[in-house]
């Protein structure tokens, strides 16, 4: 009989832990892993109103709030991935130059349309434009998705002429063009941290699961999903 064991993650990190329990299930048939990835704030929200769910795996601030209100086991954290932003236009129209913090800010100066996600990453974009000055200016013109939906969709449907999200998650999304990171005096660094629930009675296999989420094993597949090992 298999153990079952549920994961809720953000969808930051949905396609990597589809790979990764493909892989730690090839290894542990008799562990079953059901995987939901959904937004990120709505994945806490679910986790704080007591849904039942053996593993979260979410940015590593909004893990450490859930172990801080108790909804987690501080002790089973592990640290999964480090993931940085990732900017795009619709294909087919021009590439503008984003090697510079001064040409990045020019860039979106001159979008007429921007979107960034809600996650953390979204969170510190909304702060650099405060920094440059810029945010009043450009509010009218940023598109913000509903929870769960990838701003890289809305790129490729023409809707948002630049757009920021984690590279992992614009990684072979047809329908844009990938202009690469943002520049290192700028970049964000997400890192993506897993925990097992206070109520969890599948200790082992979580734990098991846990440890392959973190193992060095799993380096070469977190860095073809455009992530680096944490």
């Amino acid at each position: 009989m298999s153990i079952r064991i549920a994961v809720i993650s953000s969808m930051a990190t949905k396609a990597l832990l589809a790979d990764l329990t493909h892989q730690f299930q090839q290894a542990h048939p008799e562990i079953e892993v059901q995987v939901e990835s959904v937004g990120g704030v709505d994945a806490a929200k679910r986790v704080q109103a007591g849904e039942a769910f053996d593993v979260v795996a979410l940015a590593s601030d909004a893990i450490e709030k859930l172990v801080a209100a108790g909804h987690l086991l501080a002790e089973t954290r592990v640290d999964i991935v480090r993931s940085a932003v990732a900017v795009a236009v619709p294909a087919g129209t021009p590439r503008p130059d984003i090697s510079t913090e001064a040409a990045l800010k020019a860039a979106v100066l001159a979008a007429p349309t921007l979107g960034y996600s809600t996650g953390p990453s979204g969170v510190q974009l909304a702060r650099l434009f405060e920094h440059w000055g810029i945010a009043a200016e450009i509010a009218p013109r940023i598109v913000t998705p509903p929870p769960g939906v990838p701003v890289g969709s809305l790129v490729a449907k023409g809707e948002v002429a630049l757009g920021f999200q984690q590279l992992s998650e614009l990684m072979n999304l047809p329908g844009i063009t990938l202009l690469g990171g943002l520049p290192e005096a700028v970049q964000i660094v997400t890192t993506f941290s897993a925990a097992q629930t206070v109520p969890s009675t599948q200790t082992a296999a979580t734990r098991s699961y846990l440890d392959f989420l973190a193992s060095a094993a799993t380096a070469a597949t977190k860095r073809q999903h455009g992530m680096e090992p944490a």
